[in-house]
Formats: structure tokens, C-alpha cells, sequence
């Protein structure tokens, strides 16, 4: 079995490194993951939402490949992947949920509609209301975030 070759794995790893030094990242998911956990009110920028979710993404993937070699050297047929990727899933669920409310609230669009993720399709709506631009200044769900 071959092995990766240093460059490449310097440069891989090297620059997800660098990507989260960045204090930018790293500032807006302790924003939504520690001070706004559960905070279902106000409005969230644009910027808070896609950095929480990249955040997420780069960190599930992360975990499953880490999982992933776990399974192997074990043979255990995948329960740490499940393990793993299961408890981070349960820890992020309510700050994502939370911050997707906040998000579609700043779209001046109620919480309710992140109900449409359970239907065919609904999700891609929901995709497009959080590209969206929010609306400028007030609106019912409180002063812009910007």
C-alpha cells in the first residue's frame, strides 16, 4: 500500500491548518456555538451562518476520516465513524438550527419555513433564502447584524 508523499501531505494538511488559524472562522463558530447556542431571536449576517457551516463541514469531515482510520486499525465495521460522527452531529444540531432560524430571520422570513427541509426539495429552498442578501435595517425580527 503506498503511502501519501510528505509534499502532498504537507500541503493538504498545511493549509487546513492555515485555513483554521485564521481567527475569522474560528471567531464566528464560538459566536454560534458558545454565546448564541440556543438563541432562536435576532438576525444572523450572512457571513456568521456560512462560516459556522463551513466550519462544520471541514470539522465532519475531519472526524470521519480520523473515524475512519480508527475502523480500520480496529476492524470494528464502523461504530466509531457512527460514534464519532454521531455525538458531533448531536452537539452542532441545536447551535445550526439556531443560527438557520437567525439567518432566515434577517431574510425577514420566520423560523417556520426551516420546516421545508423535510419535504423533496425544501432544502434547496432553504439553501437559496440563506445566499440571499438580508433585508436592509429593520425588520420585525430586530436591527440589522451588520
Amino acid at each position: 500500500m503506498r503511502s501519501i508523499p510528505v509534499y502532498l501531505h504537507r500541503l493538504i494538511f498545511g493549509n487546513l491548518l492555515l485555513f483554521f488559524s485564521r481567527k475569522e472562522i474560528v471567531e464566528w463558530y464560538k459566536k454560534c456555538l458558545l454565546e448564541k447556542y440556543a438563541d432562536f431571536s435576532g438576525r444572523a449576517r450572512r457571513q456568521e451562518y456560512w462560516m459556522f457551516t463551513l466550519f462544520n463541514v471541514i470539522a465532519m469531515i475531519v472526524l470521519s476520516i480520523i473515524a475512519g482510520i480508527l475502523d480500520a486499525v480496529f476492524g470494528s465495521d464502523g461504530i466509531f465513524s457512527l460514534i464519532v460522527v454521531g455525538l458531533y452531529y448531536l452537539a452542532i444540531l441545536v447551535p445550526t438550527l439556531a443560527v438557520t432560524v437567525r439567518r432566515l430571520h434577517d431574510t425577514d422570513r420566520a423560523g417556520w419555513w426551516l420546516l421545508l427541509a423535510f419535504i423533496p426539495f425544501g432544502g434547496l429552498v432553504i439553501f437559496v433564502f440563506t445566499v440571499l442578501e438580508g433585508t436592509n435595517g429593520n425588520n420585525q425580527f430586530g436591527p440589522s447584524p451588520k
